[in-house]
């Protein structure tokens, strides 16, 4: 009886909650190729919202590593108003916050806020990807909310992906039964199947298929610049936003099909199921375990001459990547000083050792890129150092690459705002943009001297209140809403210039000092001047 009652109280509080949730709501119905669907109209907002929407069949049984399969039709009306299963993924990010239903190899869902009323048509597009390294996140997490975005006349669309071991693995015998003859890269043509369901379906939420821009932070950065480049997916954006992050070494760069399905095929002999079929009749269970005991994170991307046919140096510097505006950037410290010291003291005999050993045959050069005269310079060099190497030269590299071989503008942000102090103290912040608990028995972090990773996503997506973290102010509320505009804008026109915004000028080809806009609480415009740091790890990266 005790546990029936315990039940009972369980059901109420779901229900109060969902009550709580739509409590200004109404259904509404629209009708996309495959059938029907209902979702919510928020009265407060204006804003529709269909969350949970499939796009693809799910990839479980015998569709487990293939490409998405198309979905069939359904009869009556599929109610859309939660979000979907996020992929099989670990904790890898404790600080990453979900509101999906579980975790599913059934798991290729999108989800659609829209300001759309019964007669709107054209509303420019914005699909964003997660990040999380292509092992973990998901589209249902607050900071990626479209609603705020869909308050500013955008329909806004999030994408789940498949992930890790279920999305990248490759394999022979996966390659063989494919029909372009190759395997892995499953997220990366999830991700390209639901551009194709936008185009197809987005006008039924009041969107202009040719006018989709594509977005995402880290690994949703890094997809952007593949989606850039893919013949699959290029023709399906009008525009595209990268921060922090492409698929260009040193950051999660595509190897060989061949050294993919050996790194497959030794990863199966060493689990003990070396052949496709045993690996197809694993449980979900089974092929999570495996992969947690491997102590992998991930499996590479893959030149597989269908979705990626050449690394993006090679697509890029051909002309061959969607030729349309793109506006990126990254964080002014990425990840910490302590990254690339490794334990060792902000002095200068440590600094010097450390890029002796990083750089034994050219470390005058990066001593000179990266000043060491006090303890302080040495911290923010440090910072620097360990930034460039993780993400910052990557998207420097696209920036490069797109600026001097298209024709369609370019945009380059610095992120510098600092984030106010934690609302509690008993936690810390981590580096998938929120916050764990903080482990008393773990080294005092450092002051922050810059905007680390990921924690520009509330900001210009708009969603500072979603986020209760942090201790917002004012300033907090200023620098996002400016961001966002910028952000709003280029999605709408190409170009983020508009009314009470600081002027953005785009980078031409032959600027030696490009433009850089300055995001912080006053924003300003700045000829960069650190960019040899980026051409000298050109040349180190051999992506020249």
């Amino acid at each position: 009886m005790k546990k029936i009652i315990q039940s009972a109280i369980l059901v109420c509080c779901f229900n109060l909650i969902a009550m709580a949730q739509n409590h200004n709501a109404f259904p509404v119905q629209t009708t996309v190729r495959n059938g029907i669907i209902e979702g919510n109209y928020d009265t407060k907002t204006g804003v529709q919202k269909y969350f949970g929407i499939p796009y693809a069949q799910p990839p479980v049984g015998e569709l487990r590593w293939k490409a998405p399969q198309a979905l069939g039709n359904w009869e009556g009306v599929k109610e859309t108003k939660r979000f979907g299963p996020r992929a099989v993924q670990a904790p890898v990010f404790g600080d990453m916050n979900f509101r999906s239903d579980g975790i599913s190899e059934d798991c290729l869902y999108l989800n659609v806020w829209t300001p759309a009323d019964r007669n709107t048509t054209g509303l420019p597009v914005l699909v964003y990807f997660y990040g999380g390294g292509y092992v973990a996140g998901d589209g249902s997490e607050p900071r990626y909310d479209g609603e705020s975005m869909a308050q500013k006349g955008i329909v806004a669309v999030t994408v789940n992906y498949r992930l890790g071991m279920f999305g990248f693995y490759a394999h022979p015998e996966l390659s063989a039964e494919a029909p372009y003859k190759a395997s892995g890269n499953y997220g990366l043509l999830d991700q390209q199947a639901a551009l194709q369901w936008v185009h197809d379906n987005i006008a039924a939420f009041g969107g202009d298929p040719d006018k989709v821009t594509i977005a995402g932070e880290s690994a949703g950065s890094i997809s952007v610049s593949v989606q850039m480049a893919s013949p699959l997916s290029r023709d399906l954006i009008a525009g595209a936003i990268g921060e922090s992050g492409a698929a260009i070494k040193p950051t999660l760069p595509p190897v060989s099909l061949a050294e993919a399905e050996q790194i497959g095929l030794d990863f199966a002999k060493n689990a003990g199921y070396p052949s496709l079929k045993e690996l197809r009749a694993l449980s979900t269970r089974e092929v999570y375990e495996i992969y947690q005991e491997s102590r992998r994170f991930g499996f590479p991307m893959v030149i597989d001459n269908y979705l990626l046919p050449k690394t993006l140096p090679e697509i890029f510097a051909a002309g061959e990547q969607a030729q349309v505006p793109l506006l990126l950037g990254w964080n002014s410290a990425e990840i910490p000083g302590m990254a690339f010291m490794q334990g060792q003291p902000y002095e200068e005999e440590a600094f010097v050792a450390k890029v002796k050993e990083a750089y034994p045959e050219e470390h005058a050069k990066v001593l000179k890129l990266y000043p060491h005269g006090s303890k302080k310079e040495i911290e923010y060099s440090a910072t620097a150092l360990a930034s460039d190497r993780f993400i910052a030269y990557s998207t420097w590299k696209w920036f490069d690459l797109h600026r001097k071989n298209s024709e369609a503008p370019v945009y380059r942000y610095l992120y510098s705002k600092l984030r106010p102090p934690l609302v509690d103290q008993t936690r810390t912040s981590a580096l998938a943009g929120g916050t764990v608990e903080r482990d008393p028995n773990a080294p005092e972090m450092p002051k922050p001297i810059g905007a680390p990773h990921a924690c520009e996503i509330e900001y210009c997506m708009g969603n500072l209140h979603l986020v209760d973290d942090y201790a917002w102010t004012k300033e907090d509320y200023k620098v996002s809403q400016m961001m966002q505009n910028y952000f709003a804008n280029f999605i709408k026109t190409g170009n983020p210039n508009g009314a009470g915004l600081v002027e953005w000028a785009d980078a031409k080809a032959q600027d030696s000092t490009p433009p850089v806009m300055i995001i912080d609480t006053e924003c300003k415009v700045e000829k960069a001047t650190n960019d040899g740091r980026y051409e000298f790890l050109d040349k180190d990266y051999g992506n020249q």
